[in-house]
């Protein structure tokens, strides 16, 4: 029977580095990337007429400028990858995770990364 889907189609393949937005984050490792469709020739040759304009020379009169950032934040788009694991915890640690209802392997996650962020410095 066939599918219609060769094996070259289920192969990944790598995605063209211009076609990822990169992040702050991007060279993480722990960090998810996503993966775009790869840009055509004339969309590729439109970006680097871009690059090269000077700002003043880019028309953006069809994007009104944002001036209000005060409830911007930071870091919203960071995605960490899980794993599953075993780990052995206190019964009593894991008995007071699991007071606060569902959610309690968050709430672990949460202080194990606030004791990692604090101890990396």
């Amino acid at each position: 029977m066939r599918t219609g889907i060769g094996v070259r189609q289920l192969r990944p393949r790598a995605p063209d580095p211009r076609a990822i937005e990169k992040s702050n984050l991007a060279g993480a490792e722990g960090v998810r990337r996503w993966r775009t469709r790869k840009l055509t020739t004339a969309e590729l040759a439109a970006l680097d007429a871009i690059a090269a304009m000077p700002d003043s020379e880019i028309d953006t009169s069809d994007m009104p400028e944002f001036t209000e950032w005060s409830g911007a934040a930071r870091g919203g788009l960071y995605c960490p990858v899980k794993r599953l694991t075993s780990l052995w915890l206190d019964a009593d640690v894991l008995e007071w995770s699991k007071r606060g209802g569902e959610g309690h392997q968050t709430r672990i996650n949460a202080a194990l990364r606030e004791y990692v962020e604090r101890h990396q410095r």
